[in-house]
């Protein structure tokens, strides 16, 4: 897997020429003869802030051309997003039943257990069906067959986008 041009997607051999250390040129796209990436010079929080208004050319530097599956313990991270995305998703929903009122702290122990159980299921089984959904709608749509190699790529850029639906928690 090489670099991509984050404003059309096309393969790049190279991002820069790095001349001397903190003196690099950026390279241009074969293709749309703009810059391949110009995220490289920016910081991570302009980075950041890009991902947070889900911008694509941001997604395309961080899913193609910074995350490397093949020099990454690809797997473990995969995995850490996941546990830590449906941690996410299930506060926000506890936060959401508290403040429907179901959930209060004068409560005995039995019945906010129950509210908690609840919570967490629905955020499991939502999930599902909305990963299942999305995999189905995309075979039938684009008519492709989603290998496991492209199920994991996918399954990476729906965690990275909803992580920033934690936001919302902010907002709350």
């Amino acid at each position: 897997m090489g670099y991509r041009c984050i404003q059309c997607g096309c393969p790049v051999k190279t991002l820069y020429v790095q001349y001397s250390p903190g003196n690099i040129r950026l390279m241009k796209c074969e293709n749309c003869k703009a810059v391949a990436d110009e995220y490289i010079e920016c910081e991570i929080m302009i980075l950041a802030i890009d991902l947070i208004l889900h911008k694509p050319k941001a997604y395309r530097h961080l899913l193609h051309n910074v995350i490397n599956q093949e020099t990454m313990k690809f797997q473990g991270l995969l995995w850490k997003l996941a546990v830590i995305f449906l941690f996410f998703e299930y506060y926000r929903c506890l936060i959401l039943e508290s403040s429907k009122g179901k959930l209060d702290s004068s409560m005995s122990v039995s019945p906010s257990v129950s509210i908690c159980w609840k919570v967490l299921m629905d955020v499991l089984f939502g999930n599902l069906m909305f990963l299942l959904t999305f995999f189905f709608m995309v075979m039938m749509l684009f008519h492709v067959s989603i290998t496991i190699t492209r199920c994991i790529d996918l399954l990476l850029a729906l965690m990275i986008s909803s992580y920033f639906k934690i936001f919302f928690i902010a907002m709350m």
